[in-house]
């Protein structure tokens, strides 16, 4: 598996398999617990294939991030994200010497290698870049969809208000059509 189906959702704790599309969102299996939540289109949900760490010179996607550390460790665990603010910041110039100091703060670094060592825990460490699949760029546009207008994903919103009948009362209040 991929990055592609990789979420980080705000407020919530790790990191997010995403399972299947709902009408009212999506399903997503912790990478911590495996316990299934359901996720709206009202939270803050982040596809770790679309996000980048700023350097001096460009945005380097997360993924390329994850390979250098890959490299560097061989394949196995990263340090531990609970180290000081110096080591880590030490150990991710180690892995990136270039990385922007000014906008990559220690709080990122723990996040990037605590994500890091989980992926490597549940076995996902294909950080190459992948064609997208059909199904996978549907639910990526279905998620951003929801998030831009703030409706269901899956959903077509209407430009025209829809007209609202009454069952009681019967007939129509249009008193310009009535003879006095």
């Amino acid at each position: 598996m991929s990055l592609e189906k990789i979420l980080s959702i705000a407020g919530k704790p790790g990191l997010y398999k995403l399972t299947t599309q709902t009408r009212s969102g999506f399903l997503a299996e912790s990478l911590v617990d495996g316990k299934k939540i359901s996720v709206s289109g009202r939270h803050n949900v982040s596809l770790l294939s679309e996000i980048a760490i700023y350097t001096l010179t460009e945005e380097l996607p997360l993924r390329e991030v994850f390979l250098k550390i890959f490299e560097k460790e061989n394949g196995g665990d990263a340090i531990n994200h609970k180290v000081s603010k110096d080591e880590l910041e030490e150990y991710f110039f180690g892995i990136l010497p270039d990385y922007d100091e000014d906008r990559v703060y220690a709080s990122d670094i723990k996040k990037v290698v605590q994500w890091y060592n989980l992926l490597i825990k549940n076995g996902i460490t294909d950080f190459s870049e992948e064609e997208e699949e059909e199904g996978e760029s549907k639910v990526a546009k279905a998620i951003e969809a929801a998030k831009v207008t703030g409706q269901k994903p899956g959903t077509v919103k209407s430009s025209t208000p829809k007209a609202s009948s009454s069952k009681k009362g019967g007939g129509s209040k249009n008193t310009a059509a009535r003879k006095t």
